[in-house]
């Protein structure tokens, strides 16, 4: 059993955490921050419900999160069970019509409504969408050889202002419509990026399952300006998928976020660490 002395120093940590988060908690009232959710902690009850909390947490203190997911497991996983076969054009899948009725159902349907119902289990007011409703995304087609996979070329986030005045969450599947009504699949850290940039965000927040960028030696470099990730990429030091993470990082830098951090989404607590901690998480990429 605990005893007194233990609980009261434990009592006293937590106190002295609060205090010093203070400023972080003022830094942040009423910025916007988009969390590129996926990754471990998709899969993870656990981890979902953690994340869920530090959701909430974030709405209760002032904080307009707004969540972008993906969903690729699950909707490979819905593939083969339809047994409905993929071609791959350069490593990337085609988005014919059949892939695409499996692609919003997972994406809209079973992914987008268990992370709503995660948050509203903690007392959010998580509301569902993608970018086909209310004229969020338009898109274009990102290569004709690809199908029906797109990438965003408009972006009104006015229903996203009204979910905030609202006190609500969004939760936003990566999917968008065509200039004909078509329905498109898009990669979740672009569109991340792109509805970021359109409002204008405080942070972005790319969880992923690494710790971050690493420089030559293995080691993860906390903040990093656009130029040092252009002359990394060049030398080769920043490869791999970590590729279009950054990519996706510096086009939301041009597009008018603030800063943007990439981040290991399976560590407890991770946007409550980078948001109001002196320790932050991950590494910072800014202008």
């Amino acid at each position: 059993m605990m005893k007194k002395r233990d609980m009261n120093r434990d009592w006293i940590s937590t106190a002295r955490t609060l205090s010093e988060a203070l400023p972080y908690l003022q830094r942040y009232d009423e910025a916007i921050v988009v969390i590129k959710f996926g990754g471990h902690a998709m899969g993870d009850d656990t981890a979902m419900d953690t994340f869920a909390r530090d959701v909430v947490l974030m709405r209760q203190v002032g904080v307009n999160p707004v969540i972008v997911h993906g969903g690729g497991p699950m909707i490979n996983e819905m593939l083969d069970k339809l047994a409905i076969k993929s071609e791959f054009v350069n490593g990337k899948r085609v988005t014919d019509a059949a892939t695409m009725e499996v692609v919003e159902m997972v994406l809209s349907g079973r992914v987008n409504k268990r992370i709503v119902q995660a948050i509203n289990a903690q007392g959010g007011r998580a509301v569902g969408l993608s970018g086909k409703d209310a004229h969020l995304v338009t898109c274009e087609p990102a290569d004709p050889a690809l199908g029906l996979v797109g990438v965003p070329s408009v972006i009104d986030p006015g229903i996203l202002h009204t979910l905030f005045r609202d006190d609500a969450i969004p939760v936003i599947a990566p999917l968008g419509a065509g200039r004909n009504g078509e329905t498109y699949n898009i990669n979740g850290d672009t569109m991340a990026g792109a509805i970021a940039a359109a409002l204008k965000a405080d942070r972005l927040l790319l969880l992923t399952d690494v710790d971050g960028v690493r420089d030559e030696g293995g080691n993860v470099i906390t903040e990093l300006k656009a130029d040092q990730v252009r002359e990394m990429t060049a030398i080769g030091t920043i490869s791999g998928g970590m590729i279009p993470k950054t990519e996706t990082a510096l086009h939301a830098i041009e597009g008018g976020v603030r800063a943007v951090v990439i981040l290991d989404g399976r560590v407890p607590n991770a946007p409550l660490l980078e948001l109001f901690t002196d320790h932050g998480a991950g590494s910072m990429i800014r202008a």
